[in-house]
Formats: C-alpha cells, structure tokens, sequence
C-alpha cells in the first residue's frame, strides 16, 4: 500500500469510527488497523524525507552541489544560524561588476 492508499484508509477509519454505528469489536478492530497504517504512512514520510537533498550551490562545471537535509537533528537556532550562513555565502546571480560603475557604455 502506498502513502496515499493509507492516508484514504485512514480517512475512512476516522469516519466510521466517528460515526460510532459499529460495534465494539469492529471499532476496535478498526482503531488497531488505524494505528497500524498510521505507523506505516510515519515511517514512509520518514524515508521520504531523508532522500530530500538541499541545492546548495554550482560546482565549476555549472552542475548542482546538493546535500542531504538532515533538519530534524539540528535545534532551530542551529537551523536559523544555517539559514544565515547560506544567505551570507550565496552570491547572486547578476552581481554588478563594480569595476565598471561610473563609466558610461
């Protein structure tokens, strides 16, 4: 089952649960195979999140440099103190050449 298999699984789970026409042993039965997809959809959005890579630049070549995001280790002043080393080592695209300021083309 994929990720959005369990997730409309689950959205039927909640539903019929809600509407609290089931017996005691179909609820339960329910509620177990709710948790049980919840762990499995938990456990997929993880993995999903560790192959997501950060661009983090262009090597010479002019081929992306990425990284792996690791953010849930860090703490978010690790995380903001990141953010500002990138911004601050970034250089922009169209930098103006500053040997030519004041001449006229």
């Amino acid at each position: 089952m994929n990720f959005e298999e369990a997730l409309a699984r689950l959205e039927t789970i909640v539903r019929d649960l809600e509407e609290g026409s089931l017996g005691l042993d179909d609820s339960l039965a329910r509620y177990e195979e709710g948790v049980k997809l919840l762990r499995q959809s938990h456990e997929m959005l993880q993995r999903a999140e560790r192959r997501i890579e950060m661009l983090t630049g262009v090597d010479q070549d002019g081929n992306p440099v990425t990284t792996p995001l690791d953010d849930q280790a860090l703490s978010l002043d690790e995380k903001a103190d990141r953010r500002s080393r990138r911004r601050s080592t970034a250089k922009p695209a169209t930098a103006p050449d500053s040997s030519q300021e004041g001449e006229s083309p």
